[in-house]
This record gives C-alpha cells, structure tokens and sequence, in this order.
C-alpha cells in the first residue's frame, strides 16, 4: 500500500480545472469585445495629446440625436444638473469629461457645458480624437 494505511489517493488532480479554466478564458476572449459597447458617437478630430486615465472619471455625452448621457445614462438636459448635483455631493474632485458628436448644433453643447459648470463642476475635459495624417509633409 501507498502512503500508510489509507487506501484512498489524497493527492489533488489538477487536469480537470486547468480544462475547465482554459475554456472559461477562451470563452471570455471571444465574448470581450462583444460587449464593449456604449453610445455611438462621432467625436471631432484634434492634434492634442492624450489624457492619462489614472482613474474613471465623469463622462457626459451628447449623442447624434441630441441625447444626453451621464456615463451610460440617459437623462435629460432639464434633469441634468439636479443628477450631477447629487453625484458630486461627497466627492472632493469635480472634474468631468465631455463627450459630443460632431454633427451636435453648438448651442447645444454650450447648454449642457453651462448646466454642467452650474452643477459645481470645476473642471470640465472635451474628449476628441486625434487627427489621422494622411500626407506626407516633407
């Protein structure tokens, strides 16, 4: 007999939970990119640079049809600042992203920038895309 007087294997088999584990990671793999979705939007293209995301900040967003997000929250312009009034209420940094697509009227999105400064915030970001050279200057 093995291992004294226990006729019974005490060592673990670890085959089955690397198998289960590698079809769990390649179901995640496929399944990820499915479901980064959010709000469609076409933003303008600048020649900035890029913010670094040290953490998940606020971000507003006006869609094509001139709807309006907090995050991925639709809310209306009226309920606006009363929403970001309340998000802010026990934060010490009021600083938050705004997100607008290119075809928006820009009296709209001067609205929502005045609702947003009158909810308190204190630094407001214009999220854009970079410029896409094509010519090559020489």
């Amino acid at each position: 007999m093995q291992g004294g007087n226990s006729p019974f294997m005490s060592d673990i088999n670890v085959t089955p939970l690397v198998d289960v584990m590698l079809v769990l990671l390649i179901i995640f793999m496929i399944t990820a990119p499915m479901m980064m979705q959010g709000i469609p939007v076409s933003l303008p293209q600048t020649s900035s640079k890029p913010l670094s995301a040290e953490k998940e900040h606020l971000i507003i967003t006006i869609d094509r049809s001139q709807q309006i997000f907090i995050n991925d929250y639709k809310v209306s312009l009226e309920a606006l600042q009363a929403k970001l009034k309340k998000i802010y209420e026990g934060r010490p940094d009021r600083k938050a992203y705004l997100r607008a697509d290119k075809s928006v009227p820009y009296g709209v999105v001067v609205r929502v920038m005045s609702e947003v400064k009158n909810a308190g915030v204190e630094k407001l970001g214009m999220v854009t895309e970079p410029l896409k050279e094509i010519s090559n200057r020489g």
